[in-house]
């Protein structure tokens, strides 16, 4: 039977009267902390009929319209505003209803995935898909259709939502099921349909909060790729940690972590007396203030030895970790992008198709002969592709790695990069971009020309609108 939890109603046509909390103009950034910060106006609705009229009010008055905002994961200026608005959403935060038997969740759109771990875990259910965080909210998930470890067989996050409620920008609040073109133009629209204000989402069950993991070295980036071929059929769960600084022979050397959720009988016998508690670590936050330089290619490369050395040369498998240490380890850190210093650093995230192994090997070797010193790069399998118009993935595979923002002529070097993707087929993520030329958009994205259509339908006005939809023309 559903739990009621709290109530989700929403009003049809919000009342001006409704006002939601709203400052001054604030600096704005996403995570990764590279210039420019923009300057938007703050609002913090409370309730659907807040975020309604603040919608309204974007319509009517606000010169550079609004864009919703969650927990500010994004890495590049998809939740940045310049001289507009931005609706910050985790005010809406309410779980309406968790249907145990099911495995269904409503909640609204402001509501992490931690904090639905930390509900749904105990009744037996975990979020069918996470990334490398759990501090992104229902909304920011649907509206970049994000991944994680096992998008190979289960593919993004909006896959398993049902249905969706979003406030558009005539003040309307719309009831959107999966299998809908709005549906599939929101689901990695980047916010630019509308304010997602709740959604219901299927869940996965588990036995355990605890995950069963075999972890293995891979010599080189043709050794990886083998691996993971053959094998991650048999997994849930994979992903690989890669080494861009190794050069020659070693090239994309790696550590390939693969997993599933852990049978009760698998857990050692303390572990069972509360085999679903969720109590993730936390560690010290990073410093306020990190030197320029800390994170060169001495320092990281180091880092990256000691990881590939500490990793077994046999397979070790069926190592019991917390769901925290496999999914979200970087989470225990606060402020961890506070690491890279105060110029920030550019996360890049590419896929190319099964068949461009080539075009991978050559990317791979380009960023390794340039001495990237990135120690957060993973590679990963994509499965078929998801409905979303604007969703990232394809199937193929998926490099993701993280540069310091002040590497010289690192911008020359990544458009370069752009141009190999783009021969070959790929795409970059738009909810990790903050530098792409907007020229290559249509080629990446080939369903770009609908969107376009639906939007400028949908909001003719263009009261949705974002750093990152100006810069490419979205």
């Amino acid at each position: 039977m559903p739990v009621d939890t709290a109530s989700a109603s929403a009003s049809a046509s919000a009342s001006a009267s409704a006002s939601a909390s709203a400052s001054a103009s604030v600096e704005v950034t996403g995570w990764g902390r590279t210039a420019p910060t923009t300057a938007a106006r703050l609002v913090r609705p409370r309730s659907y009929e807040e975020a309604a009229a603040a919608v309204l009010d974007c319509a009517a008055h606000g010169a550079r319209g609004g864009i919703a905002r969650g927990l500010g994961r994004a890495y590049g200026d998809a939740a940045q505003n310049a001289g507009g608005s931005v609706l910050e959403m985790t005010g809406l935060d309410r779980i309406s209803t968790v249907d145990a038997r099911a495995g269904v969740v409503v909640c609204d759109a402001g509501v992490s995935l931690h904090r639905l771990m930390e509900v749904l875990l105990p009744l037996g259910w975990f979020v069918p898909v996470t990334p490398g965080t759990r501090y992104v909210t229902v909304g920011g998930a649907i509206g970049a259709d994000i991944h994680g470890k096992n998008h190979h067989g289960s593919g993004s996050f909006s896959r398993h939502v049902v249905s969706l409620e979003l406030l558009t920008a005539d003040g309307e609040v719309r009831t959107v099921p999966s299998g809908t073109g709005l549906f599939d133009a929101t689901a990695g629209g980047m916010g630019l349909t509308g304010v997602i204000l709740s959604a219901s989402i299927q869940l996965l069950p588990v036995e355990t909060s605890f995950m069963r993991v075999d972890t293995e070295r891979a010599a080189d980036l043709d050794d990886l790729m083998a691996r993971l071929t053959a094998t991650d059929h048999r997994y849930r769960y994979s992903v690989a940690w890669i080494d861009l600084l190794a050069r020659g022979a070693a090239m994309g050397r790696s550590v390939l972590t693969r997993g599933e959720h852990a049978p009760l009988d698998a857990l050692p016998a303390g572990a069972r007396r509360e085999p679903l508690a969720f109590r993730p670590g936390r560690l010290p936050a990073a410093p306020g203030f990190v030197p320029e330089g800390l994170l060169g290619r001495a320092s990281v490369g180091l880092f990256n030895e000691l990881w590939y050395r500490r990793a077994p040369q046999a397979r070790r498998t069926g190592e019991i970790q917390k769901l925290s240490t496999f999914f979200h380890p970087l989470d225990g850190v606060p402020h961890w992008n506070r690491i890279y210093g105060p110029g920030g650093f550019v996360q890049y995230q590419f896929v190319v198709g099964y068949g461009q192994e080539e075009a991978l090997r050559r990317i791979v070797g380009r960023i390794s002969g340039r001495g990237c010193p990135s120690f957060l790069a993973v590679l990963k399998r994509f499965g078929d592709s998801d409905p979303g118009w604007l969703s990232f993935p394809v199937p193929g595979w998926t490099l993701a790695l993280d540069i310091p923002a002040g590497l010289p002529g690192l911008g020359a070097f990544l458009d370069e990069l752009d141009e190999e993707v783009v021969a070959a087929g790929g795409r970059v993520y738009l909810a990790k971009d903050s530098r792409l030329r907007p020229e290559l958009l249509a080629a990446m994205y080939p369903r770009l020309p609908e969107f376009r259509a639906l939007r400028a339908e949908l909001d003719p006005r263009g009261v949705f609108t974002s750093d990152l939809s100006r810069r490419l023309s979205l």
